[in-house]
């Protein structure tokens, strides 16, 4: 038996106000997707879901709003400066920066940014 991750979901709050994030990060959403209960897509080889809280309850029988940090996302990019040129952008259209850009003692530049829906998001360079 051979098994493969067939997508990765996200259950939201508001879907255009999830989606629109996800843009900033290079995900082509068509805006008519902002009205939907359930959408998803594909980018650089990723199947990407995203579900209304109303659609979790259908799927999973019920819904208990999250607490805390419950899964991290981590999106890679060319160069550091194209890292830190993201984090700022995702900042100043009021996205909560959880850690600023800084090289880590492995080499890499990484920064976290959390999605309207408090999912870390990670950035490495």
């Amino acid at each position: 038996m051979t098994v493969k991750l067939k997508r990765v979901a996200i259950f939201v709050e508001q879907m255009k106000r999830a989606l629109d994030f996800y843009r900033i990060l290079g995900f082509e959403i068509p805006e008519s997707a902002n009205e939907e209960h359930h959408v998803e897509v594909e980018h650089t080889g990723i199947r990407l879901a995203f579900g209304t809280w109303e659609s979790a309850q259908v799927v999973l029988d019920g819904w208990e709003e999250p607490v805390g940090y419950r899964i991290e996302l981590a999106f890679q990019f060319d160069s550091r400066e194209a890292l830190d040129e993201l984090y700022r952008q995702l900042t100043v259209h009021g996205y909560i920066g959880h850690r600023g850009p800084r090289d880590t003692p492995r080499g890499e530049r990484y920064a976290i940014v959390k999605d309207p829906d408090g999912n870390l998001i990670s950035l490495v360079a």
